[in-house]
């Protein structure tokens, strides 16, 4: 009886194991094993969304999706064309995780629950035959003809396992050094910076605000001429929300380089500017009563409302009636222009990522096989590429784990 191929897949997070189970599938002659150095599987998918896991992001266009990829967009117009958002959703959904589409184009389980999308993943494998092994680290790799990895577990030495192709899906690390033993394999690393992260802002009266939510706000980084749209949310060390964590993404490595000290400009008041915002309160004057502080505008909550006020100079107990024509034009300033200074930042737990990592020069496109070391591929993150927050970086796991698996022969 003919041996079976050995495929051995380093990491079991999205990418790693949306590989692993489909190579199974696609190819019985494979003997898949994958191979996870912590004692837990899937965890971002586990906590993705709040708990929810978002897939993938709503789109029919491959164009549509490009801008969301800061770094590896030439490589994500290829890949997708062979594995689509919408081929997520039918992967998923021909498996019984029926997935629906939020306002802003997110996609969610129907269930409201990552787990679902674990159990699916989980079946996959069990009903393939991917070996899973847990508490093993991989801590170098050889190959000659053969792959030859050198596997250090807990509480014993190393241990050596030899495979005919080797997918690594390791994800990011936010040390180049977390690298060296692909490095030593030949290949060239982009230095890994932190992505999707929230602006610490040292205000104390804004950290008094945490948990207050601005479903629509406009945000700034002056210096680096980046703007994003979106929700806001205050947070006790500053400010968060896919606005801040859109543009951190875009500018990561600006502003690291910038060692994570800038000023940050945020309009309350998006469908104005500061002259109309001006017009806009000298019409409010005209006709609302009462204390400035207890008829908040545009919808604003009302202790935002309060903590703008003070930050205009206006006492909380003004009247509207009271306002003289200098408050009013610092308040529509503070609403349109409210400008912060960031002093570090804070890794945004549930989506947490990193810029950098292999070169997407030195992989084809059309295969995830690296061009140096045949039979060797990478799927996910641990390549230089990833997405703003709303299922971008969930959607590049699946599509080059399922070229991966496609590409074995």
């Amino acid at each position: 009886m003919m041996q079976k191929q050995k495929l051995i897949v380093i990491g079991g997070g999205a990418s790693g194991f949306f590989c692993a189970v489909n190579a199974a599938r696609l190819h019985p002659h494979l003997e898949v094993i994958m191979l996870e150095k912590s004692s837990k599987l899937l965890s971002k998918v586990k906590v993705s969304g709040g708990g929810r896991c978002n897939v993938t992001h709503q789109s029919d266009e491959v164009a549509d999706m490009l801008h969301a990829y800061p770094r590896g967009m030439r490589l994500i117009k290829k890949t997708l064309h062979q594995f689509s958002p919408n081929d997520t959703v039918q992967w998923f959904e021909e498996r019984e995780v029926k997935l629906k589409i939020e306002e802003d184009g997110r996609l969610f389980p129907v269930s409201n629950n990552s787990q679902s999308v674990i159990d699916c993943l989980m079946r996959e494998a069990e009903q393939y035959n991917v070996v899973i092994r847990t508490h093993t680290d991989v801590v170098a790799i050889q190959h000659n003809g053969q792959f030859e990895l050198s596997i250090k577990k807990e509480n014993s030495g190393v241990e050596l396992l030899s495979a005919d192709l080797v997918v690594v899906a390791t994800g990011g690390h936010p040390k180049l050094s977390g690298f060296d033993w692909l490095t030593a394999l030949g290949h060239t690393v982009s230095t890994p910076v932190p992505s999707l992260f929230t602006f610490n802002i040292p205000d104390k009266r804004l950290h008094e605000l945490m948990g207050i939510a601005v479903k629509q706000a406009v945000v700034k980084i002056p210096v680096l001429k980046a703007v994003e749209e979106g929700p806001v949310l205050i947070t006790h060390w500053g400010l968060s929300g896919p606005a801040v964590l859109k543009l951190s993404s875009r500018c990561a490595r600006e502003l690291h380089d910038l060692e994570y000290i800038f000023d940050v400009v945020v309009n309350w008041f998006p469908e104005y500017h500061e002259s109309a915002a001006l017009d806009y309160l000298k019409s409010a004057k005209q006709c609302t009563k009462g204390l400035v502080s207890s008829k908040p505008l545009a919808g604003i909550v009302s202790r935002l409302w309060i903590y703008l006020l003070h930050r205009s100079g206006i006492n909380a107990v003004t009247h509207w009636g009271e306002l003289t024509h200098v408050q009013m034009v610092a308040l529509s300033k503070t609403l349109c222009n409210d400008v912060y200074q960031a002093k570090g930042k804070t890794t945004f737990k549930e989506e947490f990522v990193t810029a950098g990592g292999i070169s997407l020069q030195e992989i084809d496109a059309n295969t995830m096989e690296s061009k140096k070391i045949k039979g060797l591929f990478f799927a996910g993150e641990v390549m230089d590429v990833d997405g703003i927050t709303g299922g971008y970086n969930f959607q590049h796991a699946w599509t080059s784990g399922w070229i991966v698996a496609n590409s074995i022969t």
